[in-house]
């Protein structure tokens, strides 16, 4: 009788016990958090495709534009291998001595730009209805660029950098200049095309 009213005072103790804690070496861990990136069908509804296949690169911004961004020296054409080939137009300001360059990018959509791979700091807004992706490259400081989701597979790069300035420019102030001349080359083309 002895041992029954033992194991009965056993029993009732053992369920009146809180479980042991567990520690941080037997706790296992939380999930990891779910990636939130955007992806292209985060952009916003383009209000219509602008194909950049017969366009030129610099013919895109008027003279009144090239006048208004203080661009000043006559644009001039190449070919950016970096981008696959895409034919390039870059401009000098004599007067701030910063350099844009539009580039028609044929081979790659913009969202290119958010995948890890391409390690930037990216914020995506929208330009004429157009995302845009404003790009900056960890530890490099002297240049900005907007990105324009255009087409299918397509997107207007807009780069605009320090043109080897005596005292460097901020790159807030690069990125605003690349906004600009991003917005300007959206509304040529809508207006062209």
């Amino acid at each position: 009788m002895r041992t029954t009213g033992l194991l009965i005072v056993v029993l009732v103790l053992a369920g009146c016990t809180a479980p042991p804690e567990q520690s941080s070496l037997t706790t296992p861990p939380p999930p990891p958090p779910s990636p939130t990136t955007t992806s292209q069908m985060d952009f916003p509804q383009r209000p219509r495709a602008v194909p950049l296949d017969a366009v030129e690169p610099c013919g895109i911004l008027s003279p009144d534009q090239l006048t208004a961004l203080s661009l000043d020296n006559p644009p001039s054409a190449y070919v950016e291998p970096s981008f696959g080939g895409a034919r390039a137009c870059t401009i000098r300001s004599t007067t701030s001595g910063n350099v844009a360059r539009l580039a028609l990018v044929t081979v790659s959509g913009a969202d290119v730009w958010l995948s890890e791979n391409a390690q930037v700091d990216y914020t995506v807004g929208v330009i004429e209805g157009f995302a845009a992706i404003t790009v900056r490259t960890p530890d490099v400081h002297d240049v900005c660029n907007v990105e324009i989701d255009v087409a299918d597979g397509q997107f207007l790069d807009v780069m605009f950098r320090d043109g080897g300035n005596s005292s460097a420019v901020q790159q807030d102030h690069l990125c605003l200049g690349a906004q600009r001349v991003a917005e300007a080359a959206m509304a040529s083309l809508l207006q062209k095309r």
